[in-house]
């Protein structure tokens, strides 16, 4: 099978973990018999540089000929004070040129790791295996803003429509039929009348998968329970503000963001596959970055729009085993001896 894809490496260590994951793309290539054809783009701070703008026409219209799209990092403090423009505005027109609706976001909790994790041990013990499925392009972030005229008040509208609602829903339970068949919608039913929409959609969505157990939370109960008791959790689905935080509450009680792949996906099996972690410009170059959730982030990508499932498994044991036989890079060596971004490439594509 061939495959194009569209790769950005941004700025910072992501052209570090890119390289490597590309070099493990290539292993896959080679023992399952695919083809992986690359472009190479610009987007972020060395867009900025290079065109003046973090977006480039260029790399939307070759990412959209493209298959999928694989992203390292964008942005750091070189580029913070520029009128007008930021190198995190690649990221939003990606997202809104390529119809990117669905925020993936794993919590995932390797044992070998587990000693980072900031939980009880009791609360943790055998693993954590979360997918947050974040509605990406609605709501309060989107919605009417503005200020009063005198600027003593300014507004935020949180705005959805059924449609928006239903195809996060959907791709949602999608994901659960793969995995435990368990989704949590997230809302503030008790307050927001979007929320109650989204609990109306649900119960017509999830009408059609009688399989799968739904329950629904309060984003205030959600985020207490995700570290009482995190293990309780499937899928859980739900609106751009209240995912954003949550994710990001999830990804710290793994106790490495080093390790956390992400997704964005549309209509279809189209997808832009990055880690979670930021450019890291002051490891830049310095080959200690952890290469592991941009791998991990591609065998979403074999997973979710390929749908390559041997292949992306074959990664994902093929990480397990490295860290089985002890090997770390530094943000997660604890006492071990680190080894480097390179290194950790060959390790995993030595036990592929």
């Amino acid at each position: 099978m061939i495959k194009n894809i569209a790769v950005i490496p941004g700025d910072g260590i992501g052209t570090e973990v890119i390289e490597q994951t590309v070099r493990v793309l290539d292993a896959i290539g080679e023992k399952f018999g695919h083809t992986f054809n690359y472009t190479y783009l610009e987007a972020g701070g060395c867009a900025i540089d290079s065109t003046g703008k973090p977006l480039p026409e260029e790399t939307l219209e070759a990412c959209k000929k493209s298959d999928s799209v694989l992203l390292g990092a964008v942005g750091g403090p070189k580029w913070e004070n520029i009128p007008g423009i930021r190198p995190e505005q690649a990221l939003l027109g990606l997202r809104g040129g390529l119809g990117l609706f669905a925020n993936l976001r794993p919590a995932i909790m390797y044992d070998q790791l587990k000693a980072a994790c900031p939980l009880k041990e009791e609360i943790i013990e055998g693993g954590l295996d979360i997918m947050i499925v974040r509605e990406l392009t609605g709501g309060i972030y989107f919605g009417e803003s503005g200020r009063s005229e005198d600027g003593q008040s300014a507004y935020d509208v949180e705005a959805y429509s059924v449609p928006e609602i239903e195809r996060l829903l959907v791709q949602a339970a999608e994901i659960a039929m793969k995995r435990k068949k368990h989704v949590t919608v997230v809302d503030k039913a008790n307050i927001l009348e979007t929320s109650r929409m989204w609990r109306e959609v649900a119960a017509k969505v999830f009408a059609d998968y009688p399989e799968i157990k739904v329950d629904f939370l309060y984003v205030d109960n959600a985020s207490m329970q995700l570290v009482r008791n995190p293990r309780q959790f499937d899928v859980i689905a739900t609106s751009n503000i209240f995912g954003d935080i949550l994710s990001d509450e999830a990804s710290q009680i793994t106790g490495s963001i080093g390790m956390l792949p992400s997704a964005s996906l549309g209509v279809g099996s189209f997808g832009m596959y990055e880690p979670v972690h930021g450019s890291a410009p002051d490891i830049a170059g310095k080959n200690i970055a952890n290469p592991l959730a941009t791998i991990l982030s591609a065998a979403m990508m074999l997973r979710y729009s390929f749908n390559m499932t041997a292949e992306a498994d074959a990664i994902e044991a093929a990480v397990g085993k490295t860290l089985d036989d002890g090997i770390r890079t530094a943000d997660i060596a604890g006492g071990a001896s680190p080894v480097g971004t390179k290194e950790m490439g060959d390790a995993v594509i030595a036990r592929l």
